[in-house]
């Protein structure tokens, strides 16, 4: 039996009524439900988007961006409706934040913490979806693997720039002016 597909206002329909403890996302027509992260998961997220923050999000060098933690984003024309862990966007590419519970402008940069149960999702059906809206840098970051996975679109897709393990020093695009020091982003 197929899946009906949820386009419109359905799919908004099927994202506000999931249950208040799950994340909520429409890809390519289907509604897809998963727990809130595990404490790993929300401590390399939360970590990753502190160190980051502090130097980038703001008018100050190297700053230049707007990071979001969790931010729905409404991409294409029936919109698919993603919750990226992280996302950020150029200054000049979205000067102000909208007053919207939601964006419909792609970022510049989507980081993906990785789950056990979400990460095929991840890897292929929100990557396409990325590629297709023009997203220019992709992360994803493997908590229990204690990996970062670094992506940069070209004209073929997404190709991997590089991957780092453990306890790495890491400049990565497109926040190549800052060492990360992964080792921060893993919960002892």
């Amino acid at each position: 039996m197929s899946k009906k597909r949820l386009r419109g206002a359905a799919a908004l329909d099927a994202v506000a009524q999931a249950p208040p403890n799950m994340v909520a996302e429409v890809l390519d027509g289907e509604l897809h439900t998963s727990p809130r992260p595990r404490i790993r998961h929300a401590r390399a997220s939360s970590v990753l988007g502190v160190i980051l923050g502090g130097s980038f999000d703001g008018d100050s060098e190297p700053g230049g961006w707007i990071l979001l933690d969790e931010p729905e984003l409404h991409l294409g024309e029936e919109p698919d409706i993603l919750v990226p862990d992280l996302a950020g966007w150029r200054r000049e590419h979205m000067p102000q934040l909208p007053d919207h519970a939601f964006l419909e402008l792609a970022p510049d940069w989507a980081c993906e913490v990785l789950s056990p149960s979400t990460e095929g999702i991840d890897r292929v059906k929100k990557r396409a979806i990325y590629a297709r809206e023009g997203v220019t840098h992709l992360w994803f970051v493997a908590p229990e693997a204690k990996v970062l996975e670094v992506f940069a679109l070209d004209a073929g897709g997404y190709r991997l720039l590089d991957s780092w393990a453990a306890q790495a020093l890491v400049y990565a695009p497109p926040f190549e002016a800052l060492g990360l020091s992964l080792a921060e982003l893993w919960l002892s």
